[in-house]
């Protein structure tokens, strides 16, 4: 059956575009096993490569009907190191590692880094951490050209690693030249939407969105959580963003590894306050880069960002680069939907920071899932140009079966990030009665292929925005099924 289908999770899963699954009918599998948003991450090729992956994906998004999203992730100030001497590395533990500057190190044990003013800005008893925090050091002397540091965690290092500096205030700018030329070819390419990382406060978030707006860009921004920084300033930044990831790769290196867990929860716990969506990401399914199923406590941590709230969860490595693409989307929606089934609670309505401009869509849309569970509905439809009614209705948590139809197919798009909203495009939609009588048609055809969705008898509840239907403002009709 194509989607979008209600027996899908409520969840929803973001999958990272690489050569595992980079063509075009591999793309359309991982659509058709559940994938709702792709990113393309900037940190790995170049323009072109970008624009090769994007037709790919809407060429498979035309070949399956269903409009998927796209997420183009800048890779930030992102410090990495230099050309090695030798390849790999071995860092003994209590030897001395010393970074030069330059962008090639000549000699054993010493190396470069991609930030020109890393000596500048190290001091003496400052962490530095490599190879995603495997190997630690600390800086024990500083010169005008060098910075000792004594190896405090033994482990092998590559040429190109990133560095974390867990609590070094550095002077980096929030985007590189490289991630505005990106940011400008995404804004230029109708991307859905664009991931800052490394972000620190919320002025960051707003400079990415001067940029864009000065295109004309109605992409979502996604603030990146791995900085302590951005802990510091959380609500800040979230109220600042579209949305929120919790990149947990950088965020595990940047603070300790046993307060990551709780960090997550407290994320998610103040998305779900002001209203914003939020990406769980990094190692959800690891061990399927190379086995076709994960460990239990894999499964338990899809599981636990569910539970937690989240209204995605992304798959890096697992589907850019591991062997089992199809089956890490297909795992990802069977740990969501088992977990909605059995563990969600009939609805958790959010009680978020509401925006006064939208209360009446916001009442309105409360209503409606508050009359569809009251009567027993099977299906609530909504109408929508932009997404905000379908958003609202997201912040619900309600378990009640939602399509969402826009006649926009931006906004469609971009729907896919939404929890528990399956989107629709509508190319006109005329009145309540068209947008009834095209859901309807919709809902039967799920009736051919299992029988459990709706029966003659059952209601939809209708919620009609007043920016889709002329003179509906904001109408909840209910329909019953003949």
């Amino acid at each position: 059956m194509p989607r979008p289908r209600l027996n899908e999770a409520r969840t929803k899963i973001v999958a990272t575009v690489g050569p595992a699954c980079d063509s075009v009918s591999k793309l359309a599998e991982l659509i058709e096993e559940g994938v709702d948003v792709f990113r393309i991450n900037s940190a790995h090729g170049t323009i072109e490569q970008h624009a090769e992956k994007l037709a790919n994906i809407r060429e498979a998004s035309a070949l399956t009907g269903f409009p998927v999203g796209v997420l183009l992730d800048l890779a930030g100030p992102k410090i990495r190191l230099g050309q090695l001497v030798s390849e790999p590395m071995f860092c003994p533990l209590g030897e001395y590692l010393t970074f030069v500057r330059g962008t090639v190190s000549t000699r054993p044990m010493e190396v470069t880094s991609s930030y020109p003013r890393l000596i500048d800005e190290l001091k003496i008893g400052d962490r530095v951490m490599l190879a995603d925090g495997t190997v630690a050091l600390e800086v024990e002397n500083v010169t005008v050209d060098n910075a000792v540091c004594r190896i405090v965690a033994s482990g092998e290092i590559r040429s190109r690693q990133g560095i974390n500096l867990p609590g070094v205030k550095l002077s980096v700018s929030a985007m590189l030249r490289t991630d505005i030329e990106n940011a400008i070819w995404a804004a230029q390419n109708e991307i859905d939407f664009i991931s800052l990382s490394f972000v620190r406060t919320p002025e960051d978030v707003r400079s990415l969105k001067d940029l864009l707006n000065s295109y004309e860009c109605s992409a979502l921004v996604i603030a990146k959580i791995e900085k302590p920084e951005a802990l510091d300033n959380l609500e800040r930044i979230v109220m600042e963003a579209d949305g929120v990831m919790v990149a947990r790769g950088d965020l595990g290196v940047e603070i300790d590894v046993a307060e990551t867990p709780v960090a997550q929860k407290r994320i998610i716990a103040t998305c779900k306050q002001f209203m914003k969506p939020v990406i769980v990401a990094t190692q959800m399914l690891e061990s399927m880069h190379h086995s076709s199923r994960p460990t239990r406590a894999e499964a338990s941590d899809v599981a636990n960002a569910v539970l937690d709230g989240a209204d995605a969860c992304m798959l890096s490595g697992e589907t850019a680069i591991g062997e089992y693409p199809r089956q890490s989307v297909e795992m990802m929606n069977r740990i969501m939907r088992k977990t909605e089934e059995r563990a969600l609670p009939a609805a958790t309505a959010s009680q978020g920071v509401i925006d006064p401009a939208n209360r009446m869509t916001h009442a309105v849309a409360r209503a409606g899932m508050e009359v569809a569970e009251a009567i027993g509905s099977k299906l609530i439809a909504i109408a929508t140009h932009s997404g905000g009614t379908a958003w609202v209705k997201s912040n619900t948590r309600s378990l009640i079966p939602t399509v969402a139809v826009s006649d926009h197919l931006a906004s469609v798009r971009r729907m896919n990030l939404f929890w528990g909203i399956e989107p629709m495009f509508c190319e006109h939609i005329e009145d309540t009665q068209h947008l009834i009588e095209h859901v309807t048609r919709w809902a039967k055809d799920q009736i051919e292929e299992d029988g459990t969705l709706v029966m003659p008898g059952d209601t939809i509840v209708v919620v009609s925005g007043s920016d889709v239907i002329a003179n509906a403002n904001n109408v909840i009709s209910v329909h019953t099924i003949g």
